[in-house]
């Protein structure tokens, strides 16, 4: 127990999150932060006059904001052990004999596909900011820009209660109008955009901080998400 509190606390000191309150991350120096989960839309599937009017409704939305966000993209690969063992349940459940041998020869086929070519799922983020110095796209994406270098250590981010002020709580409110304002923007083009809670940030940076592990339940918005 005592050695998992101090990897925890290792990797605090990698992350420059000071704490977490109402799905809003508090940065040292006093930053706030917001991270919203946007789904996504096939562009290219759109008639030429609804790309111009994305596109058009796009370039009054970023005209309408006066503070900074950042856009990034999460790529994962899709972990389908868990369809895999549904099939299997299915298989041993069905009576038939040519429908289970069909169900057995589709998952094998399923998970021969996916060990010769991945399958990877994007996710797309806005993070609003609050009250901090400019965000950069330099120095590794939201890891960089927003929370400083160096290396990451692979250990799970433990959520930490930050100290509650009428100070803090004034700041969240305005970061939250800003948050509606970008929610309002998105859903004129078609998006639907949705601020993540405390546990779906834990899960967040679970991931980015461990690309190779075992990928943990990602977060919703409620329509399909796009697949590469």
């Amino acid at each position: 127990m005592a050695e998992s509190k101090r990897q925890a606390s290792a990797t605090q000191k990698f992350i420059e999150v000071e704490g977490v309150h109402e799905g809003t991350l508090i940065l040292r120096g006093n930053g706030l932060r917001k991270i919203l989960v946007v789904s996504g839309i096939n562009f290219d599937l759109k008639s030429e006059e609804e790309q111009n009017a994305i596109t058009y409704s796009y370039q009054n939305f970023l005209n309408s904001l006066d503070f900074s966000m950042q856009i990034f993209i999460h790529s994962r690969k899709v972990n389908i052990e868990g369809y895999l063992e549904n099939m299997g349940v299915l298989e041993e459940k069905e009576t038939n004999p040519l429908l289970r041998s069909q169900i057995g020869e589709y998952r094998e086929f399923i998970r021969s596909f996916v060990k010769q070519n991945a399958i990877m799922d994007k996710s797309f983020f806005i993070v609003v900011p609050y009250n901090s110095e400019q965000i950069s796209s330099s120095g590794g994406g939201i890891l960089g820009g927003l929370f400083g270098g160096g290396n990451k250590k692979k250990e799970t981010l433990e959520k930490v209660e930050a100290d509650v002020t009428p100070q803090l709580l004034r700041k969240i409110e305005q970061l939250n109008q800003r948050v509606e304002q970008v929610v309002s923007g998105l859903t004129q083009i078609g998006l639907r955009a949705v601020p993540l809670n405390d546990n779906e940030l834990i899960d967040l940076f679970y991931n980015l901080y461990n690309p190779s592990s075992v990928e943990k339940k990602g977060v919703e918005t409620g329509q399909e998400s796009a697949v590469a």
